[in-house]
């Protein structure tokens, strides 16, 4: 029996790109969920992007961030970000402003997908706020870049070219400690083994040796959770050639994003990629994959990355046997191989809709 007082609003960003596509096949995906499970779901529809900024004159709008922090969850198409020129990345300034501190990139094997890696099952953890991505640079030949070489000149001895750009590199002792404590709980309740904590700390004695000291201190409270570290050149191998010996990497922000496209190439690549950002009272759910313009509405990209970011919001609203029916019917048809998009099928592949409906048949039939 349905129960009417049940109800979620999750806050719709489409985003750029093939982001509409993706995210009405998402929708679809938990709106059909909802109805077999007994709840109901209203969208809360809101611009981000290169549509904002031409709708509204702002690439990340005051009232799409309100929505987020009034519904409390949201479901993002991916967003187009201008390389080495225009405005910055959105989806970092939509972290930093909800305080979206914790970056979730699971990379499992599906049966039916060719991987030479088909015992990879792991997640990637992410600090999401700091580190390089913070945003903190100077462009070259700027009066206060100037300045800050001068300084850095005085006090480190070390000589910087005065045609340089500089980006700081913001590590602290309390995002260190609150993604590792993160990592770690994320790892207890989904019964993982092992969290292996990435760095550069040979290098970087100061910003990845004091992520690694907060790590370590952290790990002495998980007795029941294997702990190591890895340095993040050395891990990149470790990927490639045995994956299946990690679990949950925890990353420094710069790290962690690299990472987590590498592990997804291990398991079939960006189309199926979920991910998650998380934050003390909000979360933002959104495919790794970026917003392809080229593919933009010819219905032929993968929907699976964002219908997996769905399941992970219904997860994470308590909706846990919903968001299973939706990963199962996601796994079902791609084991069958029959309604696949072009990149898991070399002959007679079908749209993003036709997947999408294949999908769908799966979590109706629940």
């Amino acid at each position: 029996m349905k129960n009417d007082s049940m109800k979620h609003t999750i806050t719709l960003i489409q985003g750029d790109g093939v982001g509409p596509e993706v995210t009405d096949a998402a929708k679809r995906c938990v709106e059909v969920a909802a109805g077999v499970h007994g709840f109901d779901v209203e969208w809360d529809e809101q611009l981000i992007g290169e549509k904002a900024n031409k709708e509204m004159g702002a690439v990340l709008p005051n009232s799409t961030v309100t929505s987020i922090k009034r519904n409390r969850v949201a479901l993002k198409g991916p967003v187009t970000t201008p390389i080495g020129e225009g405005f910055r990345s959105v989806n970092v300034e939509l972290r930093q402003r909800l305080d979206l501190f914790a970056n979730v990139r699971p990379a499992k094997y599906m049966h039916g997908i060719k991987s030479n890696y088909k015992s990879t099952d792991l997640i990637v953890i992410r600090e999401n706020t700091e580190d390089l991505y913070a945003g903190v640079e100077f462009d070259n030949g700027k009066s206060e870049t100037k300045e800050l070489i001068q300084f850095a000149e005085t006090f480190t001895g070390r000589k910087i070219r005065q045609d340089s750009a500089i980006s700081l590199k913001p590590i602290s002792v309390f995002g260190s400690r609150r993604i590792a404590k993160f990592a770690f709980e994320y790892a207890m309740q989904r019964r993982r083994k092992k969290v292996t904590a990435v760095h550069k700390a040979n290098i970087m004695k100061f910003t990845d040796g004091l992520f690694l000291k907060e790590a370590r201190d952290v790990a002495k409270s998980y007795h029941s959770i294997e702990f190591e570290d890895k340095i993040v050149d050395n891990m990149c191998m470790q990927l490639v050639v045995k994956p299946q010996l990690y679990d949950v990497l925890l990353c420094p922000n710069l790290y962690g994003d690299i990472l987590s496209d590498l592990c997804s190439g291990l398991v079939g690549g960006l189309g199926i990629a979920p991910g998650a950002n998380i934050g003390t009272s909000h979360a933002v759910f959104e495919p790794v994959h970026g917003s392809a313009p080229k593919y933009k509405g010819k219905n032929k990209v993968n929907p699976t990355a964002c219908i997996l970011s769905a399941a992970m919001l219904l997860e994470h609203i308590g909706e846990r046997t919903a968001a299973s029916d939706v990963e199962k019917a996601v796994k079902s048809v791609i084991k069958e191989g029959k309604s696949l998009t072009y990149d898991l099928k070399d002959k007679n592949p079908v749209g993003t809709k036709q997947m999408t409906n294949a999908i769908i048949k799966r979590i109706e039939s629940k």
